[in-house]
């Protein structure tokens, strides 16, 4: 036991504490350096073990720079470390998980949703003043980015493979044609990955955020997709009532068919 202020502190539930705290420290600070994403360091590590001298090269970054990211990632255990050849690497683990936008799970993407906590923190402490709500729409475009790559991830591992079968019926419908809404669709991932999948059915994605509606457009066109509209509404004012299936799936609070 030992005293502060006169107060009476269990030095086991203070250890406790403070382990737990710097923990939660140390992942916000490598959350922040997730910006290997962004400077295609991850990627350049999963094909090949670099010096932190090569990875600079090969990324246009500056060495010093590179040096202490990559001692940090290591500890973090984000990156691999080769003592005798002094170079980095990722493992296959960590490849698909870092370096893959299809693999299992997009790490960066989930830390691109954590990004905009902090960018609407000074709204977040006024709303707890105000008890005032807030628009997904007032977020940061990093949240509708981030949000997009974490969840598409799961689609490209599940949604054509486990969770469609998983429905009585319903590949059979959409393999001969059917009508399906993707309402809180986002950026379209999941309409467009339907709609690739299954030619002969026609995809209506919904969200009632325009911003994202116009990029997901802009995504379906890229990907070649003729059988997906998308369109501008909530999930009660959506038009048409013909529909075979009707998915939640981009929806950030939850995921569900109905």
């Amino acid at each position: 036991m030992i005293y502060i202020f006169d107060m009476a502190i269990d030095e086991d539930k203070l250890a406790s504490l403070l382990d737990k705290a710097v923990t939660d420290l140390g992942a916000s600070v490598s959350a922040v350096l997730l910006i290997g994403d962004e400077l295609g360091l991850y990627k350049a590590l999963a094909g090949e073990r670099l010096s932190p001298a090569e990875l600079a090269g090969r990324t246009a970054t500056t060495e010093r720079y590179v040096r202490e990211w990559l001692a940090n990632q290591a500890a973090g255990g984000y990156v691999e470390y080769d003592p005798p050849s002094d170079t980095y690497y990722l493992n296959d683990e960590q490849a698909a998980c870092l370096a893959d936008p299809n693999g299992p799970v997009d790490l960066p993407g989930a830390y691109k949703v954590v990004q905009d906590l902090f960018e609407v923190r000074a709204r977040a402490i006024e709303n707890f003043r105000t008890g005032n709500g807030m628009e997904w729409g007032d977020h940061d475009p990093c949240l509708f980015e981030g949000t997009e790559r974490f969840f598409r991830a799961g689609y490209h591992a599940n949604l054509v493979s486990s969770w469609l079968p998983a429905l009585d019926g319903i590949v059979k419908k959409l393999e001969t044609g059917a009508r399906v809404a993707d309402v809180g669709c986002g950026h379209g991932a999941s309409t467009i990955l339907m709609a690739q999948a299954f030619p002969d059915s026609q995809f209506v994605g919904i969200d009632y955020h325009d911003e994202s509606i116009k990029t997901a457009c802009k995504r379906a066109a890229a990907a070649g997709v003729t059988n997906a509209s998308f369109e501008v509404a909530d999930a009660t004012s959506y038009q048409g009532d013909d529909y075979d299936l009707i998915a939640f799936l981009d929806a950030l609070s939850h995921c569900s068919f109905r």
